[in-house]
Order: structure tokens, then sequence, then C-alpha cells
């Protein structure tokens, strides 16, 4: 496929075919997506293949409690899990939704899942001081990780990056033994998508792209 086609057409696919994805296809992903950057070439990045059932059921009880905290705020019109802007709900309010079992159960019973992590003791993370959530250590893992889903794409499969399970990290490091190092940084269910989709719906490029300041003229 047309480099800017994959692009344009790589979708969030959570629901999946029977069909299973094959090691020579897992590899010709990886093979690609490990020309992604990263900060000092270092590659810090770690996938664990799960194809596994016993160990997919149990990441849908560790994706629980964040997704039911995102649904709650979500249909309180809150930004979920924002670091900006504390959730006005209580425990209890949270606790009495129900989220989407059957959407965690596709995440989880795809025909494989890929748990991607990165090693912190190589990655520059330059705004590790400053008084708010860190951000730029993704900058050396989630190139990588996009290159999969663009890799999914160009083999006729699909996936999403999901991030809930980080909510119970812990749980997750134990269940995969990983070592303290590391760090969650996505979950990425691939397979053969029920349905291609090909037209998605984004911002204008006017929306977003601005010269010279934060507040000056659009681009376009």
């Amino acid at each position: 496929m047309d480099l800017y086609e994959v692009m344009r057409t790589t979708f969030a696919a959570r629901d999946f075919t029977d069909d299973p994805v094959p090691d020579e296809v897992l590899v010709r992903m990886l093979e690609n997506a490990r020309f992604a950057p990263s900060g000092g070439n270092r590659q810090g990045w770690k996938v664990v293949v799960v194809r596994d059932e016993q160990t997919k059921a149990k990441l849908g009880p560790m994706i629980r409690p964040t997704f039911q905290r995102y649904i709650a705020q979500m249909m309180a019109g809150e930004a979920p899990w924002n670091t900006i802007n504390p959730t006005q709900l209580s425990d209890e309010e949270i606790a009495a939704v129900e989220p989407p079992q059957e959407m965690i159960d596709k995440i989880c019973g795809a025909p494989v899942v890929l748990l991607v992590f990165v090693d912190l003791s190589v990655v520059a993370s330059f705004d590790s001081q400053l008084d708010r959530v860190g951000v730029i250590s993704g900058g050396s893992i989630y190139p990588f990780v996009w290159n999969l889903l663009l890799s999914a794409r160009n083999e006729g499969y699909g996936g999403t990056l999901t991030t809930f399970v980080g909510g119970r990290e812990g749980d997750l490091k134990t269940l995969l033994n990983v070592p303290d190092s590391y760090a969650f940084a996505a979950m990425l269910p691939i397979g053969k998508p029920v349905k291609q989709l090909t037209k998605l719906s984004r911002k204008p490029v006017e929306d977003f792209a601005v010269q010279e300041v934060f507040d000056g003229p659009s681009l376009t």
C-alpha cells in the first residue's frame, strides 16, 4: 500500500475475526517497526506476544477498574483521567457504572495481544523534574508502537493502541515477569478486522497548525 494511504486508513480496530495472525506476519511487522526513532537510538522497547487464552483472560479484570472510571467520567461530561481537572465523581458513583464488558472481551480476546514496554533506564526523560505528568519519555516508544499498527494495516490486519491496563501496571508486570526498570507503554490487540474502514474523520489542518507562536495565524 502507498504510505499515505496506510496513514489515512489505519483505524482503531477492536472487532476481529477468528483468523489467526501467523508468526511470519508478526515478524515482518516487528522487522519494519524497529526502524522507528528513539532517544539516542537506544531502542528500549520490549514486546511480549501473548496468544495463551489463560493469560489473555487475566487482562480483562486488570482493565476493568480503569475503564470503569473512564466511562463514568465520560458520562459525567468530564475528560477522563486527565491530570489538570480532578474528577468530581465519588468512588461510589464510579463503582455504580458498568463498563462495556463486550469491548473488554474483544480487546483481550483478540487472536494475539502485544504488550509493549519501555526500559526507563535508557530513556532521557527531560521533563521528569517538572511539576506535571511526564510525557517526553513517550517519544522513545510510541513511534515504534504506531509503526506496529501501520505495519498491521499494511499486512491486511488491524489493531488499536490501548492503555487501560496501565492502571494496574504492577499486576501486569507480575503476570508477565517484567523487570522493575520497564514501564508499560501499550497493549495492542491484533487480528483480521471484521470490517476494514477506509474513511476516517480527523480535524482539518487549520484547526491545529499555527505559525510562529501558539496563538498565531493558521498555517493554511
